[in-house]
């Protein structure tokens, strides 16, 4: 099964940074090395807020799936649903994969309409 393809009602998105490592020497000048041409660390957050329980559940069957948060896999375009910017700014569509940060948190709204947060990790 892939990632639910439901459109998130709130995303938060950290694009991470490119791979630095800084050295001072004892004269404080500053010497930077870049490491890669991609950026790491990226994470994205998604809310789905009142979905049916079904979809909710399929959140879990999926983080069952990918054995939670150890295999990676790709994020669908709607996730990006309501983004008005390209595609690559947020990277959910180049060869940048997925995996889950932590369980997806579900929280009850009343029965049969719960709220979803979903925390993921950008891996190369």
């Amino acid at each position: 099964m892939a990632f639910p393809t439901l459109q998130p009602t709130g995303r938060n998105f950290n694009p991470g940074d490119f791979p630095i490592k800084s050295f001072r020497s004892q004269s404080g000048a500053e010497t930077r090395i870049l490491y890669g041409s991609q950026r790491t660390n990226m994470s994205l957050e998604l809310n789905y807020d009142n979905i049916t329980d079904t979809n909710a559940n399929l959140f879990l069957t999926h983080f069952n799936e990918v054995q939670g948060t150890f295999q990676t896999f790709s994020a669908p375009s709607a996730v990006r649903s309501g983004w008005s910017g390209t595609s690559t700014a947020l990277d959910v569509t180049g060869a940048n994969a997925w995996r889950y940060a932590e369980a997806p948190q579900i929280t009850a709204i009343r029965p049969g309409v719960s709220s979803v947060r979903v925390k993921l990790i950008g891996v190369l």
